[in-house]
């Protein structure tokens, strides 16, 4: 996948996702831009867990950052661990297990309308 350049804007609820997955070791991580593309939100941050509690363990470090720095935040997928969604308002995080990101491959689904950066 080819790295993009964006042109960046302060925007504390990605910076504590992509430094709490840095800090939880998560694979491939990847930015997709959505501003402009989509009203769901501004960013979308794809990565992946090595197993299912791995994935789950990321969530959590994902979700009780966001909370200790006053942000809200919900979820779905905690209880398998295939795949966890969070919703940060502005910021929409999918976590998967390798084979799962994979299968349903997020990346190539938007990459005809954003743009990409991995970390």
């Amino acid at each position: 996948m080819l790295k993009k350049e964006m042109k960046e804007e302060a925007n504390p609820v990605l910076d504590i996702v992509t430094s709490s997955l840095d800090d939880g070791k998560a694979n491939e991580m990847v930015i997709i831009d959505l501003r402009g593309k989509t009203s769901i939100a501004n960013e979308m941050v794809v990565a992946s867990g090595t197993s299912d509690r791995h994935v789950i363990s990321l969530a959590q470090r994902v979700q009780e950052n966001l909370k200790a720095a006053g942000y809200k935040s919900v979820s779905e997928g905690e209880a398998k661990g295939d795949w966890v969604l969070i919703d940060a308002n502005d910021v929409i995080v999918h976590l998967f297990r390798p084979e799962v990101r994979e299968f349903y491959n997020l990346e190539k689904m938007w990459q005809s309308v954003a743009n990409l950066r991995q970390e």
